[in-house]
C-alpha cells in the first residue's frame, strides 16, 4: 500500500511537469522538474523504485526540459525600434 501510494505521487508529479512542458512555461517547468527530481530521489532511497529507474526517468525528463529551454532561447525576440 505504501509503495503504491509513493508511485502514484511520482506519476502525479510527472504529469504536472508534462503539462507545464506542453504549455511552454520554462520557469514553471524548471520548478516542477526540481520537485519531480526530489520526489524520485526520495522514492529511490526506499525500496519502492530502483535507483537506476529513478535516474533514467530524471534523465529523460531533463532532456525534454533542456529541449524546451533551447527552443525558447532560439526564438527571435521583438526588437524595439
Amino acid at each position: 500500500m505504501i509503495n503504491r501510494s509513493r508511485k502514484s505521487q511520482v506519476r502525479t508529479q510527472i504529469k504536472r511537469l508534462e503539462t507545464t512542458l506542453s504549455g511552454g512555461d520554462v520557469a514553471g517547468a524548471t520548478e516542477q522538474f526540481h520537485l519531480v527530481a526530489k520526489k524520485l530521489d526520495k522514492v529511490a532511497a526506499t525500496s519502492t523504485m530502483h535507483k537506476k529507474t529513478a535516474a533514467r526517468k530524471k534523465s529523460r525528463l531533463a532532456r525534454r526540459l533542456n529541449a524546451l529551454k533551447a527552443k525558447a532561447g532560439t526564438q527571435p525576440q521583438k526588437e524595439s525600434a
